[in-house]
């Protein structure tokens, strides 16, 4: 098993390996490998954290404390917060606590291709390979989550329809970056509905895309102002 196949999540499991009691690296090297691995795509969580994991072997630093100055901080990121594992570790595959606009930041930064305020934080090469389709997922049907979880996977990204791709996060959190609108979308939200949230992308927002500047209409735009301004991000609940 290589780095490539916990990047592509091509690990070797039929099934992803629980974390009892908290991840561990031995947990995730106890649990059955019955294909090669780099032929068989399965999600995997514990992948991701054996990831954090080997960062930290490497570099002496948690994920967060190796990225807090090459990335967080030059992307204007403050406070972000990784949970750790019983063992140290940043938990890799998932606890990473950021705004919307953070997440935003990061797919405009590989939007850019790894360019941000003219300095190179992360390699163009490196970018191209982990957005782009490193192995094919439509194999795990079991998933069926939708159509835009088979467009292949590339290191720890999802592709997409419409040439796009994209990071998930626990119940309805996206990252969407679309190169050829030269769009990011940050969804952070807990509808838990996936593919709802991509087809609204698709069919209401993609078509709108277009090269050149909308025309001025302070008619709508007041419009979109009263609608923006009675949004509620956890609604109270209002009494029968």
């Amino acid at each position: 098993m290589k780095v490539r196949d916990l990047l592509t999540m091509t690990c070797g499991h039929d099934t992803e390996p629980k974390a009892v009691n908290g991840p561990s690296v031995k947990q995730f090297l106890a649990h059955p490998v019955p294909h090669a691995p780099g032929t068989h795509f399965q999600y995997n969580t514990m992948g991701s954290y054996t990831l954090s994991a080997i960062v930290t072997k490497v570099t002496g630093q948690t994920t967060l404390e190796f990225l807090k100055p090459r990335l967080f901080e030059p992307l204007g990121i403050e406070n972000p917060e990784w949970g750790t594992s019983p063992e140290g570790n940043s938990l890799g595959g998932y606890g990473l606590k950021l705004c919307t606009e953070d997440i935003a930041k990061f797919g405009q930064l590989y939007l850019q291709k790894g360019n941000w305020n003219g300095k190179q934080l992360v390699p163009q090469k490196w970018v191209e390979q982990a957005t782009s389709k490193q192995v094919p997922n439509d194999q795990e049907s079991h998933r069926n989550i939708g159509i835009d979880w088979q467009q292949g996977y590339g290191f720890q990204f999802w592709r997409c329809t419409h040439n796009a791709f994209r990071g998930d996060g626990a119940g309805g959190q996206l990252c969407v970056v679309i190169p050829d609108k030269d769009v990011v979308i940050a969804i952070t939200a807990d509808s838990n509905n996936f593919q709802g949230e991509m087809n609204a992308i698709w069919d209401k927002l993609y078509p709108a895309f277009q090269a050149g500047a909308l025309t001025e209409n302070p008619a709508v735009q007041g419009k979109l102002k009263q609608a923006v301004a009675k949004l509620e991000a956890h609604p109270a609940k209002k009494e029968k």
